[in-house]
């Protein structure tokens, strides 16, 4: 079935985002983790309106082997590792196959930190207000492996912000961060994508490029808190 689409391309729903952002953002010492490869154009837009740092959060699904989509846990950046513990009692899985499990994701992430990152490190999170980006939330499952394992980093606060969510995934999120800020919450939802009039891919150089510029474009507190 056909719809109207709400955004031009990432890049607008990025700012249609921020100006919601705008609004309920009272704290300076903030930080934008997008989850590549999508919501690192819509974060892009967020952290440059906000005038904040920009990093990614890398998420990995661990999929039950011979069954990859039934997700036993994620592996988070910085090697933090959510599980669940009672579908693993219930599969009968041994530490053993978890922990290679594990190991294969964890390579996969440090590959793609060391392709996204070009040798920058990780930006800190403790004690700061992050703001977690992405494209959308269709079933959410990979947005709250993230807020999952980045809690463990002892944030001060996490913002989950989407331009488009199912109604059911932006509410259920309420339960698990500080806020949640959903632009466009369109009944019936159908998918991500099909808001957007453009949901081509985002490459990994598009990913490189906009995290160098988020590096280099940051404006210095000092001009934005003392002018």
């Amino acid at each position: 079935m056909s719809v109207n689409p709400i955004f031009r391309d990432r890049i607008e729903a990025g700012q249609v985002l921020a100006q919601r952002l705008k609004g309920v953002i009272r704290d300076s010492n903030l930080i934008v983790l997008a989850l590549p490869r999508g919501g690192v154009p819509v974060g892009f837009e967020v952290a440059k309106a906000l005038h904040s740092d920009l990093d990614i959060f890398l998420v990995r699904k661990l999929g039950v082997p011979g069954h990859e989509e039934l997700a036993i846990g994620a592996i988070a950046s910085g090697g933090i590792r959510v599980l669940n513990q009672t579908l693993i009692r219930e599969l009968g899985l041994t530490s053993l196959v978890i922990d290679s499990i594990t190991a294969r994701e964890r390579r996969e992430i440090e590959r793609r930190e060391r392709l996204y990152r070009e040798h920058r490190p990780p930006l800190a999170v403790g004690d700061r207000t992050v703001i977690l980006v992405d494209d959308g939330l269709a079933t959410g499952a990979t947005m709250l492996a993230a807020a999952r394992a980045l809690r463990i980093q002892r944030p001060k606060r996490i913002i989950v912000a989407v331009p488009v969510a199912s109604r059911e995934a932006c509410e259920e999120f309420r339960r698990h961060v500080d806020e949640t800020v959903c632009a466009e919450t369109p009944e019936p939802f159908y998918s991500v994508g099909s808001w957007y009039e453009d949901f081509s891919q985002t490459s990994d150089a598009e990913v490189r490029e906009l995290l160098e510029r988020a590096a280099h474009e940051r404006v210095p507190k000092e001009e934005l808190w003392h002018p």
